[in-house]
């Protein structure tokens, strides 16, 4: 059974791919330039790293599915996440990235601003897939993050190099728009099936069952993260897909409140409501007004 490394450390990697470490907690690395090339091991990720990998050289696993990379193609892991990478034979890896400890960013504007860079949790099939402009944008920003890293250290240090990090981030989140763009087509037939997956689910017996439907099983049922899956729908919809999921959720109460002479609780719990008054709290959030209300103005229209 293959060992499973738990990377903690930059120096950690550095050894890993026998590289040279300038600084303790951040590194900018050139996998063309490592002495050493493992060809097949688990890691669980205590730190941040981004890729840009310049060849398809081998496998990378991440949950269930295989990684969606081949050449110009970014993959971003977060602490926490376990990788399973497998090269093949005769092939050294080619790749840029950079690494980052959690420690460093702490008390930063990055540290502050981590969560936003939803793309650390995407998952299988969603890599980031860059142009040769965009490519050559990356690399300025290793560039630059290698260049402050090699800088002798001073009160500047910190904040610069954290500060070219977000850069970098802020640089994938607008790729990654784009790539939302150019896969319209396919995002477009995703929201189509999430409709009828709501539609499927509400029709049967999961409500009662299950109760309100989360963001997580839709997202699973189209085969994507949480967060790719959220991304993609309020990018096409303008729309979270929590507040998709309650409004659908009101135009079925809507719907049952005007054709069923079923009571507020009646329809909560068979919408998948725990209590009636987390139904009448949405409902008036959303609609306006109370149901009660809702059923008595629009009974006889």
């Amino acid at each position: 059974m293959d060992e499973l490394i738990i990377l903690d450390s930059i120096e950690k990697y550095n050894r890993l791919y026998g590289l040279e470490t300038l600084h303790p907690m951040v590194a900018v690395i050139d996998l063309s330039k490592a002495t050493v090339w493992p060809t097949h091991f688990k890691m669980n990720y205590g730190i941040y790293a981004l890729y840009l990998k310049d060849i398809k050289c081998g496998d990378i696993t991440y949950g269930r599915q295989p990684y969606d990379y081949q050449e110009g193609t970014i993959v971003s892991f977060a602490p926490g996440q376990v990788v399973e990478v497998n090269m093949a034979p005769d092939t050294r890896p080619v790749a840029h990235g950079v690494l980052f400890h959690p420690d460093f960013i702490h008390g930063t504007a990055l540290g502050q601003e981590i969560k936003k860079y939803t793309f650390f949790s995407y998952e299988s099939r969603e890599a980031l897939h860059v142009s040769e402009e965009e490519r050559q944008t990356v690399m300025d920003c290793f560039q630059r993050i290698e260049a402050e890293l090699r800088h002798h250290t001073d009160r500047h240090s910190r904040r610069l190099v954290t500060a070219n990090i977000g850069l970098l981030l802020d640089y994938c989140m607008r790729f990654y728009e784009r790539q939302f763009t150019t896969r319209e087509a396919s995002n477009k037939d995703i929201i189509v099936r999430f409709e009828h997956l709501l539609d499927e689910y509400f029709d049967s017996e999961a409500p009662q069952e299950r109760g309100l439907p989360t963001v997580r099983y839709f997202a699973e049922k189209v085969c994507l993260s949480s967060n790719y899956f959220g991304d993609m729908v309020s990018r096409q919809t303008g729309k979270t897909v929590s507040e998709y999921i309650q409004n659908k959720v009101i135009d079925r109460a809507k719907e049952l409140l005007l054709s069923t002479p079923q009571s507020m609780s009646e329809i909560a719990y068979s919408l998948g409501f725990q209590y009636p008054q987390h139904m009448n709290r949405m409902f008036k959030r959303i609609a306006g007004c109370t149901p009660n209300e809702y059923r008595t103005d629009n009974r006889h229209l």
